[in-house]
C-alpha cells in the first residue's frame, strides 16, 4: 500500500473525551445582512478606485513593482509609488478564483473555502499567554504546543490561524521550522504560516509539501497552506508582505489580503473612510496576487475597526466594528472572492466585556456572509494575549454558532402530534416516549453555562465562568491524543529540518 493509500484511510480523531459534534463545516441557512444599499457599495468601490488611481500606493518591493509594471500599472521608481486604471483592477479581479479547497495533512479535516461553507479557525501572533493559575506571561513553546493540541482536539476549530502565542524561546532563525514541525505534528489540520521573508514561506510549504507526501506539482493545485498579508495601512505593501505573495501564488497556495485599518489611526476617522483605505489596498493585494499566478486562491481580508479617542489603543467588538464586518463582506461579494474576519475583543480579562465583545464580534462575522473566521477562540487585549480560559469560552460559543446555523427539523415525526395528544391539557412530556428517545441530545449542551438554581449554585462554592474554563482546558488537554504521521514522512520532515537547521535557518541580527 502507498503511503497516498495509507493516510487517506485516516479520518478525524475521534476526541471520545469530549462532548461534541463530528468534525463538519457549518453552513450559513440565511442571506447575509447588509449595511449599505449596492449604490452605496458602488459608490465605495469607485473611491476605492480613485484612490488606486490619483494617490496610488507604495510598493517597496523592487520584483513586485516589477511585476505590477509588466501588468501594466504606472510605476514610479524613484517614489515606488504605483498607480492603477480601473480596467486593469477589474481585469486581474475577475482571475480570482470564488471559492477553493484547503487540504489539510489528514484528507478528513480538508476544509471548502467559500460558498455557504463557514470555517473557524484557532487564534494566531499573539506576543503572551495567560491562564488563571500562572497569569501572563511572555509566549512560548510549551503554550505554543498546548494551544494546538486544544485547536487539534476541539472539532468546532477548522484550521490553525497561525502560531497562537509566539514562542520567543526559540530563536527567530529557526524558530518556523519548529513551530511548523509543531503544526503539522501535534495538529493534522490545515494552518497559517507568517510571511516574514522568502526562505521561511519556502521552508514552510516544502515541510507541509513533505508532511502531505504529495509532489510539488501536486501541492500547486492543491492549496495546503495559507498566509495573511496585512498591508501596511495607510497605502503602503511592504518587502516582506509582497514576497509572501510571491511565493505563495506562485505555488499555488492561499494568500489572505488583510488590511490594518483602524479608523482614526491609521484610517479616517469615519467608518466609510476606513473602509474606502481597505478596500483599496485589498484591490491592489489580490489583484497582485492574480498578476502573481493567474485563479491562484485568494481571500478578502476585512479588519476595520476603530480606537479609542481617549487613549488611542484599538477597540474591538465595537458597533462601527461589526457595520465594517458587514460591509466588509458586501465587498467581498462584489468581488465574487471568500470574505475573512475575525472574532476580537479588547478586554484584559475574561469578563463580561470579553463575552460581549466576542459575541458581537461573532454575531457581525456570521451575518456578514463570512467565509474565514480568523482568532475564533483565545484572542484577548486587543490581539496581545492568547488566554486559555478565553480559548474554552471562545469554543463555547463557537459552538453554539454552530447549533444556532444547524437547520430546524421540520419532519412529522419532529411536530410531536402523538405526544401532544398522549399529554393532553395540563400535563407534562418529561416522561412521553418521544422525550425519552430524545432527550440526550435534544438540546445543545453547554461546556460553561450553570444552569443550577442560586440556591444550588451557591452551594457548590459560587463557581464562576472563568473557573469552570480553568478546569475545562487543563481537564481536556488530559485526553489529547497526538494524530498519527507515516514514519517515513516523519522522517524525510527531520531530516529536512536538520538540514536547514544545520545551514543555520533564516539569517536575522542577533
Amino acid at each position: 500500500m502507498t503511503r497516498r493509500a495509507r493516510r487517506g484511510r485516516r479520518t478525524a480523531p475521534s476526541a471520545s473525551a469530549i462532548e461534541q459534534k463530528p468534525f463538519a463545516q457549518p453552513l450559513r441557512q440565511t442571506p447575509p445582512l447588509t449595511a449599505a444599499s449596492e449604490d452605496e457599495i458602488e459608490a465605495l468601490h469607485n473611491a476605492s478606485l480613485r484612490v488606486l488611481k490619483e494617490t496610488g500606493i507604495c510598493v517597496l518591493h523592487e520584483g513586485a513593482r516589477a511585476i505590477f509594471k509588466d501588468a501594466g500599472a504606472d510605476v514610479n521608481e524613484s517614489t515606488h509609488m504605483v498607480h492603477f486604471d480601473a480596467e486593469l483592477i477589474d481585469t486581474y479581479m475577475k482571475k480570482a478564483p470564488s471559492s477553493f479547497t484547503m487540504h489539510a495533512r489528514n484528507p478528513a479535516h480538508n476544509v471548502h473555502i467559500g460558498d455557504d461553507k463557514l470555517t473557524f479557525c484557532m487564534m494566531a501572533s499573539a506576543p503572551n499567554a495567560s491562564c488563571m493559575d500562572r497569569g501572563r506571561r511572555t509566549g512560548n513553546r510549551e503554550d505554543y504546543q498546548n494551544f494546538l493540541r486544544l485547536s487539534q482536539m476541539h472539532n468546532v476549530l477548522h484550521m490553525n490561524g497561525g502560531y497562537p502565542c509566539e514562542p520567543v524561546d526559540l530563536h527567530p532563525s529557526i524558530r518556523h521550522l519548529d513551530c511548523i514541525d509543531d503544526l503539522l505534528t501535534l495538529t493534522d489540520k490545515a494552518f497559517c504560516i507568517y510571511s516574514l521573508g522568502a526562505e521561511r514561506n519556502q521552508d514552510a510549504i516544502e515541510m507541509v509539501r513533505i508532511a502531505r507526501g504529495v509532489s510539488a506539482e501536486q501541492l500547486k493545485h492543491e492549496p495546503s497552506v495559507w498566509t495573511v498579508i496585512n498591508t501596511n495601512s495607510p497605502l503602503q505593501l511592504d518587502i516582506p508582505m509582497m514576497q509572501g505573495i510571491i511565493e505563495m501564488s506562485s505555488m499555488g497556495q492561499a494568500v489572505v489580503i488583510t488590511p490594518f485599518t483602524l479608523a482614526g489611526a491609521m484610517a479616517p476617522i469615519t467608518i466609510a473612510g476606513a473602509l474606502v483605505l481597505q478596500n483599496a489596498e485589498a484591490l491592489a493585494g489580490i489583484a497582485f496576487s492574480q498578476m502573481v499566478r493567474a485563479g491562484s486562491p485568494v481571500v478578502y481580508g476585512g479588519f476595520t475597526s476603530n480606537v479609542d479617542m481617549k487613549s488611542g489603543s484599538p477597540a474591538f467588538g465595537t458597533p462601527e466594528y461589526m457595520k465594517a464586518q458587514l460591509v466588509g463582506g458586501q465587498l467581498a461579494r462584489r468581488y465574487n472572492v471568500p470574505y475573512r474576519t475575525s472574532n476580537v475583543c479588547a478586554a484584559n480579562t475574561v469578563d463580561a466585556q470579553a463575552a460581549y465583545e466576542s459575541v458581537f464580534s461573532l454575531w457581525g462575522a456570521v451575518n456578514s456572509g463570512m467565509h474565514m473566521l480568523k482568532h475564533g477562540a483565545g484572542w484577548m487585549e486587543g490581539g496581545l494575549c492568547c488566554s486559555f480560559e478565553k480559548t474554552i469560552l471562545d469554543i463555547e460559543l463557537l459552538q453554539m454558532v454552530e447549533s444556532y446555523l444547524t437547520p430546524l427539523d421540520f419532519s412529522e415525526d419532529s411536530f410531536a402530534l402523538q405526544a401532544i395528544d398522549e399529554v393532553g391539557p395540563g400535563g407534562h412530556f418529561f416522561g412521553t416516549q418521544h422525550t425519552q428517545d430524545r432527550y440526550k441530545d435534544a438540546f445543545y449542551a453547554p461546556i460553561l453555562s450553570d444552569w443550577r438554581n442560586f440556591e444550588s449554585w451557591q452551594e457548590a462554592g459560587e463557581p464562576t465562568a472563568f473557573q469552570k474554563a480553568n478546569q475545562v482546558w487543563k481537564q481536556r488537554l488530559t485526553a489529547y491524543e497526538q494524530p498519527d504521521l507515516d514514519v517515513a514522512l516523519r522522517e524525510e520532515l527531520d531530516a529536512f529540518i536538520s538540514t536547514r537547521k544545520a545551514q543555520g535557518g533564516v539569517a536575522t541580527d542577533f
